[in-house]
């Protein structure tokens, strides 16, 4: 039974963080809550930040979770611009970092995210040089932009992931010039594979996009700190008036190390939890982008960096922290708008982990399904510009059963009936 003396503490203001504190007051929870952000903005939602924020079309005080009125009203300590440098299971307590005040816990809650992956070249220094993962790096970027387009300059983009395509589409949208670099052979190749990689890549291409598939920045170049050029391991220098590094993110996971939780494999990084969301100390749980959590569908340990997971990772990491019987399986799911395209995906599907791809409707005018198959059962489907259907892909992905692989192809077949 929970107590109305004890007190949780959550790590980190992200979404995860911020939604885990709402949930722990919406399931009666009357003890304290205590919410610790590393930023001076209180929590906010990040795709916003390579989307709507990005492209001007929302408001900045559209990105926030909560009113800020809203924490004080649910009796949250939020704690903002403040840091944790360690945890003691023993005496269960966090030290802040900047006056070492220590903050005794019951239940402790890491949803620490993650950061981005540096560029370890020269010249990453430059004033030009940016990255995207917080507020304040997204109105940064604004600015930079729309001076690149009204003065027709040129950002080249190391790496073609989500956050890459989103700027690139927005830098577009503002008129600067783009050129995409990476060492993969198409666009989203480690998420989407080859087959749906040269969709991304033919959208862009028509949008004027310039793309270098096959090689990596190995240079910035520049002179009285600004960016004048990038090089590239295959010898040539593109023109470049700002840089942007988007070749992932790397788990948040130096807090749980120094405290001697269980970590996941390098390869896939963060904090090992169970099915309950719980670390290797039952006391502490870990949600968002730091968890890796089992998951029995796809038979693998997950770490999923999307907007869905946080928002509903944090719910049920609060949920289990106040003893609820807690099974954590939603089937992954994330969003892109880019131009005029849009796109919903779910599931788990990397290359080499299916079949083959079906595509129900025309890739070519963008107006389709594409589903990733492993002996006929479904692993993963995408939406592109056709809604409404993400709850019967993840039943089909849910069942788990083989399906009629003509039927599935048909836009003729109710997808309902593929699972009846």
């Amino acid at each position: 039974m929970v107590d109305a003396d004890q007190t949780f503490v959550i790590v980190g203001g992200g979404l995860a963080g911020a939604k885990a504190a709402e949930t722990l007051r919406a399931e009666g929870f009357s003890g304290r809550v205590i919410l610790i952000c590393d930023e001076r903005d209180h929590p906010y939602e990040r795709p916003p930040l390579s989307k709507g924020y990005l492209l001007g079309k929302k408001e900045r005080d559209s990105v926030f979770v909560h009113e800020p009125a809203w924490y004080a009203q649910n009796d949250i300590e939020l704690h903002l611009g403040q840091t944790v440098d360690r945890i003691d299971r023993a005496a269960k307590t966090v030290r802040f970092g900047d006056d070492g005040t220590l903050v005794r816990y019951d239940k402790l809650l890491l949803a620490t995210g993650a950061e981005p992956r540096r560029l370890d070249i020269p010249g990453t220094g430059l004033a030009g040089v940016h990255h995207l993962r917080r507020l304040a790096h997204a109105e940064r970027l604004k600015g930079v932009l729309t001076a690149l387009g009204r003065d027709n300059g040129h950002l080249v983009i190391a790496g073609a992931g989500w956050i890459g395509l989103e700027v690139a589409a927005a830098a577009r949208t503002y008129g600067a010039e783009v050129t995409v670099i990476t060492r993969a052979p198409t666009p989203l190749h480690s998420v989407l594979g080859p087959e749906l990689g040269n969709v991304f890549a033919e959208l862009h291409r028509a949008h004027g996009v310039r793309f270098r598939f096959g090689v990596q920045l190995t240079e910035i170049v520049g002179q009285d700190g600004m960016v004048l050029a990038a090089r590239t391991d295959d010898g040539e220098e593109h023109p470049a008036h700002d840089v942007l590094a988007a070749i992932g993110a790397v788990p948040r996971t130096g807090l749980a190390k120094a405290a001697g939780l269980e970590l996941a494999d390098p390869a896939q990084g963060g904090v090992v939890v169970d099915e309950r969301l719980r670390t290797s100390d039952p006391d502490i749980h870990a949600a968002g982008d730091v968890a890796a959590f089992p998951h029995a569908l796809f038979g693998t340990r997950l770490r999923v960096e999307h907007w869905a997971n946080a928002l509903n990772g944090g719910p049920a990491a609060a949920r289990a922290m106040l003893g609820q019987d807690v099974t954590y399986d939603r089937v992954p799911y994330f969003f892109t708008d880019q131009y005029d395209l849009g796109m919903e995906y779910s599931g788990w599907a990397p290359p080499g982990s299916y079949d083959e791809v079906v595509i129900r409707g025309d890739a070519g005018k963008r107006e389709f399904i594409a589903f990733w198959v492993k002996e006929g059962r479904v692993l993963a489907g995408m939406n592109v510009n056709v809604w409404d259907v993400t709850e019967p892909i993840q039943r089909l992905i849910r069942s788990a059963a083989p399906v009629d692989l003509e039927a599935l192809g048909d836009p003729h077949v109710p997808l309902e009936s593929l699972t009846a």
